[in-house]
């Protein structure tokens, strides 16, 4: 029986990959952001404004739009300002409902890469690839951030 609760827990264990430098990052520093995205790039946005940094998107340089069968979309090129310390980048994937796997827990799936890299040392002190619930991996954002502030 035992066996049978050991396998979910390992499961569970393999949906995040962290690789993170401890007390690393300044409060009150700036941060840089690309505009947009899905759940979790607008979590890790307001989590940042709620810690109390300032964050931004730059300056639009250039905004182009390329139509086609092959390729539909926007260009984007935005000027980081020079005194943002901090360049956090999120690719994902669209959330998916989930209300089977994560009923009590968001109900929403995401998949997602989570980069900050320290624009003054050139470091990069956070590396996630992760995916899981809605709240879980808002919770494991939080306790990242803890551990990352000074």
């Amino acid at each position: 029986m035992k066996r049978f609760l050991v396998l979910p827990i390992l499961f569970l264990a393999a949906c995040n990959s962290v690789y993170i430098k401890p007390h690393t990052m300044d409060s009150g520093e700036m941060f840089y952001s690309q505009r947009g995205g899905y759940a979790m790039k607008r979590s890790i946005k307001e989590a940042l404004e709620n810690r109390g940094y300032k964050l931004v998107v730059g300056k639009l340089k250039n905004d182009s739009y390329f139509g086609g069968e092959d390729f539909d979309g926007d260009i984007e090129r935005n000027e980081i300002p020079r005194n943002a310390r901090y360049i956090v980048k999120v690719m994902e994937r669209r959330e998916k409902f989930n209300p089977f796997w994560c009923p009590f827990n968001g109900f929403w799936w995401w998949n997602f890469n989570v980069s900050i890299a320290d624009q003054k040392t050139g470091d990069e002190i956070l590396s996630w690839r992760g995916r899981g619930c809605a709240n879980s991996s808002v919770r494991k954002l939080n306790a990242i951030l803890d551990e990352l502030e000074k």
